[in-house]
């Protein structure tokens, strides 16, 4: 049934359909990437017109779109495969209303871009409606479930309707350019592959930073802070895909064996080690590009004034395998930090003997740079062009500028990619079941140490890299973060 299906879209006038999923729908469509006859139903709880759906949703992508791609006659294409549902998510009658608008000779892609607590409601009914034919996929966005035993229920009760080949976990990383590069980077160059140890590698950093503060989420994200907003999944992506061993194949299920080994060698952080290992933050009031931005506890949405959530966290993390025996991975991520950027930054160890005095402390580096940027980064050592100065060293750089070398004037958002792999039933950029456990297993953990040891919630002002003690966890050290 290749390109013969439809998306059935749940939450299709929330903040991630406007946002992400119609401009990755939009922008395929443009260049001719989506199947003939492909259709969208669009679902969503308050009753509307489709013409009143198709104007909030041209209203939307016309804050997204570059101008020169979203025109009128385009817009009317697309808007022909986009059908509208007012449907409330917990009621059954209407899943049969659903299930008798089908198309009898298209399968459907039912893609749940709502909370993770509706994830098994939906899919039951779906199942007891009727809905579910034969190789329909499902696709459930990140997080799922708010801990191990939540994203254990939300599992058992899809794969009661779905099975686990037709499940498509999406953790949006998995589809940026920079991050299928990353497997590119290690596993096709040998003098990459044969440095990639604890022989040669002396830190990893993994940083994603955000300068934005919680957007209006207050309500949501005041019940999961940092470690399960992005922690708990995009930086263990992250992590997996840096440390794995060399899969068997380029297939998802080799990929997902190794990166569950990765997360279940990931040494645990519990009550003897998590004021040593771990920092939590919170933004306070502080500034940004010269302007006044509110604390955390000022947002104007915010309902609990005395909340102990972090926004911040930073973790010195441990795998404890051969490949990466000693070496520390350095983690951090937060709100309210003075840029956005996502980044991999390997550090080399110096030369055993070093015959330039002038390069002993300036290790190689290996920048894989996600956001805002994509593109990959070595610094080396070379000779410094001066008559004035004999073999004096200095620092450069060879890019690789993914932007740059394509002639394109836009990299593709990473939805684009994984929409056209759902299309096709390519599990290869999803992730599986097992990891998600294993990442809750292991974050769960920590969480908990926080709570029992109760573990001091740093301040830091907003535009500021994070608390101080963050800075300390990795020069105690005698390192430093990249910035």
């Amino acid at each position: 049934m290749k390109g013969e299906y439809d998306l059935v879209l749940f939450g299709a006038r929330g903040d991630l359909a406007g946002r992400k999923l119609f401009p990755a729908l939009y922008h395929l469509h443009h260049c001719g990437l989506l199947p003939e006859g492909f259709r969208v139903v669009a679902l969503a709880r308050q009753e509307l017109t489709r013409d009143a759906f198709l104007a909030h949703l041209e209203s939307r992508l016309q804050g997204v779109v570059d101008a020169k791609r979203l025109n009128d006659a385009t817009f009317a294409e697309f808007a022909a495969r986009i059908d509208y549902l007012a449907l409330d998510f917990t009621d059954r009658e209407g899943f049969r209303r659903l299930a008798a608008g089908r198309s009898p000779r298209r399968g459907a892609i039912y893609y749940l871009a709502v909370p993770p607590a509706l994830f098994g409601t939906i899919a039951r009914h779906l199942g007891a409606a009727g809905a579910v034919r034969e190789g329909d996929r499902i696709v459930l966005e990140k997080p799922i479930g708010v801990d191990l035993a939540s994203c254990r229920r939300i599992n058992e009760e899809v794969a009661r309707h779905f099975p686990e080949e037709n499940i498509f976990r999406i953790d949006h990383y998995l589809g940026k350019e920079t991050v299928q590069n990353l497997l590119v980077l290690r596993f096709a160059n040998r003098f990459i592959n044969t440095q990639w140890d604890q022989g040669c590698i002396d830190h990893v950093q993994i940083t994603i930073a955000e300068p934005v503060g919680v957007g209006g989420r207050f309500a949501y994200y005041d019940q999961v802070g940092q470690l399960k907003d992005m922690v708990q999944n995009h930086l263990m992506q992250l992590l997996c895909l840096v440390a794995m061993e060399p899969p068997n194949a380029m297939t998802a299920d080799s990929i997902r064996e190794e990166k569950v080994k990765i997360l279940r060698a990931l040494r645990p952080i519990d009550d003897g080690n998590v004021a040593e290992l771990t920092v939590r933050g919170q933004y306070i009031a502080g500034w940004y590009h010269g302007e006044p931005v509110p604390g955390y506890l000022e947002e104007p949405d915010c309902t609990r004034p005395d909340s102990e959530t972090e926004t911040f966290v930073a973790i010195k993390a441990f795998i404890d395998n051969w490949r990466w025996a000693g070496v520390p991975f350095y983690l951090r991520t937060g709100k309210r930090l003075p840029e956005k950027r996502t980044e991999v930054v390997i550090t080399y160890k110096s030369l055993p003997h070093n015959i330039f005095s002038a390069g002993k402390n300036i290790p190689n580096r290996l920048i894989i740079r996600l956001e805002p940027n994509e593109g990959i980064q070595m610094e080396m050592l070379a000779k410094k062009h001066s008559l004035k100065e004999k073999m004096a060293l200095e620092r450069h750089n060879l890019r690789l500028d993914f932007l740059g070398a394509t002639g394109m004037d836009r990299i593709p958002d990473a939805y684009e990619r994984l929409f056209l792999d759902l299309i096709q039933g390519d599990p290869l950029l999803f992730v599986g079941r097992e990891e998600v456990e294993e990442a809750w297993r292991w974050c769960d953990a920590l969480a908990a140490a926080w709570n029992r040891q109760q573990v001091e919630l740093k301040p830091y002002h907003a535009g500021s890299w994070g608390p101080a003690k963050a800075e300390l966890l990795i020069e105690k050290d005698d390192r430093s973060w990249h910035e």
